[in-house]
C-alpha cells in the first residue's frame, strides 16, 4: 500500500476544499499525457491566476439591473514580478478580440497580465489594468507606457451584457486575488456566463509534463470556452453530441443571424521550456487542433484566439544591455505540440464538467455536461469499460 505522507494530505484537502467540483478524469474520461501536480496552467512554475465571479438576479431582463452572469479572469505570467516573457498569438478564426497583439506580434514580448471577460467589457478591463499599474507600482519609471491584453467571449444569452456590470474594481479583484495551485472551473471568473458544444461552458485548465533528453518541461493551458455546435462534439473520439442530441438542449429564443457552432473560446498556453517568439507561434497554432478534436469548426462567427508565452530566459527583457538566450531546437519541439493538444482538450472537457446549469437573463437555460450520460456513451463506443 502507498504510503500517505502529510504533504498528500494536505494537498488532498487543500483540493476538496478549494476546487470540490469532480474534473474530467473524476468521473472516468480518459486522456492522453501525464499531468503535473495541479494538472491546470499553474504547474508553470510563476504563473498565478485570479478571478472575479459576478452573479445576481434572476428571471426577466431588466438592462442595467441584470440577471448577471459575468466576471473577469486573471493570468498572471510571472505573478506580481514585472518581467516581460517572450509571446506570441494566432486566431483561427477572428469574430472576437484580443487587445495588444500588435505588439506582441512586433516586439516578441508579452509585458504583462492577460485578462478575460465578456465581449462587452473589454474596454473597462483595459483602462483598469492601467490604473492598476498605477495603485501597485508596476513600472518603476516615471514614463512608460504598456498595451494592456484583454480578449473576450460573449456571454449575452445568460447574462444582462448591454447592462455593462464588469467594473473596475472587478478587474481589480481578479487581478488582486491570483494565485497559484488549484484552480476553480466551470462558472467562474469571465467564463461565468458562457456556453460550449450545446451544455454549460466557462473556464477550464490543464498541464502536461513532458521530456526531452534531459529536462522535463511543463505545458500549461487554461481556456474560456463559449463555443460550438452539439452536433459535433466529441470526446475521446466518442460521439457525445449525436447520441444526446435530444438531451438538455439550450433554452433560448437564438436572434436570426444565430447559426449553432458560433461562440467563442480564448486559449492562453503557457510553458516553460525555452521557446522564443516564432516558437511560440507555433505552439499557438496546435492549438487549433484540440479544438477539432472535440468539435469545434471555427465558424464564421466564433473568436477563436489563442496566446502562449514562455516563462524561461528571464533575462530576456534589457532596454539597453545585450543578453545571452537558450533555445530549445525546433527539431525537438514536437512533443511541446503533442503537449499543447492534449492540454487544451481536456481544460475544454475539464471546464465542461465542472460547469453546472445555469439560468440566466429571461429564462435562457445552458445545461451541465450529464456525467453518467457522457460516461454510458464512451462505454457504448469502447472508449471506457
Amino acid at each position: 500500500m502507498k504510503k500517505i505522507t502529510i504533504l498528500h494530505l494536505l494537498i488532498l484537502i487543500h483540493a476538496f476544499g478549494f476546487a470540490q467540483k469532480p474534473r474530467a478524469r473524476d468521473i472516468g474520461i480518459p486522456f492522453d499525457g501525464k499531468t503535473g501536480r495541479y494538472n491546470a496552467i499553474t504547474d508553470v512554475k510563476g504563473v498565478e491566476i485570479g478571478y472575479s465571479t459576478i452573479i445576481s438576479g434572476n428571471g426577466k431582463n431588466i438592462r442595467g439591473k441584470g440577471p448577471v452572469r459575468t466576471g473577469v479572469t486573471a493570468i498572471l505570467p510571472r505573478g506580481r514580478n514585472n518581467n516581460p516573457v517572450f509571446g506570441n498569438w494566432y486566431s483561427l478564426n477572428g469574430n472576437g478580440e484580443m487587445t495588444g497583439t500588435t505588439w506582441i506580434t512586433e516586439s516578441g514580448f508579452l509585458e504583462g497580465p492577460i485578462m478575460i471577460t465578456n465581449t462587452n467589457s473589454v474596454g473597462v478591463v483595459r483602462d483598469a489594468v492601467l490604473k492598476w499599474f498605477v495603485k501597485t507600482g508596476w513600472y518603476k519609471e516615471d514614463f512608460w507606457y504598456t498595451y494592456p491584453v484583454v480578449a473576450e467571449t460573449y456571454d449575452g444569452f445568460l447574462n444582462d451584457i448591454y447592462g455593462f456590470h464588469v467594473k473596475e474594481s472587478n478587474a481589480f479583484e481578479a487581478l488582486d486575488s491570483a494565485k497559484s495551485g488549484f484552480l476553480k472551473e466551470g462558472n467562474v471568473g469571465g467564463g461565468t456566463g458562457m456556453m460550449c458544444l450545446g451544455f454549460k461552458g466557462g473556464t477550464g485548465t490543464a498541464s502536461r509534463v513532458i521530456k526531452i533528453k534531459d529536462s522535463a518541461y511543463t505545458v500549461g493551458v487554461l481556456v474560456q470556452s463559449n463555443f460550438g455546435g452539439k452536433n459535433n462534439f466529441t470526446i475521446a473520439g466518442a460521439p457525445v453530441g449525436r447520441e444526446l442530441k435530444d438531451t438538455m438542449n439550450y433554452e433560448f429564443k437564438a436572434p436570426p443571424s444565430y447559426q449553432p457552432g458560433d461562440g467563442s473560446i480564448i486559449v492562453v498556453v503557457a510553458t516553460d521550456a525555452p521557446l522564443l517568439p516564432h516558437q511560440l507561434k507555433r505552439i499557438a497554432t496546435r492549438v487549433s487542433l484540440a479544438i477539432g478534436i472535440v468539435g469545434g469548426r471555427g465558424t464564421n462567427g466564433s473568436g477563436d484566439i489563442f496566446i502562449a508565452f514562455s516563462t524561461a530566459n528571464p533575462t530576456a527583457f534589457q532596454r539597453e544591455d545585450f543578453t545571452k538566450l537558450d533555445e530549445l531546437p525546433n527539431d525537438l519541439i514536437n512533443p511541446l505540440f503533442e503537449a499543447t493538444v492534449q492540454a487544451t482538450e481536456e481544460a475544454i472537457i475539464n471546464a465542461m464538467v465542472a460547469a453546472e446549469t445555469m439560468e440566466g437573463i429571461n429564462g435562457n437555460k445552458a445545461y451541465g455536461l450529464p456525467h453518467k450520460l457522457v460516461i454510458d456513451v464512451l462505454k457504448k463506443y469502447n472508449r471506457i469499460k
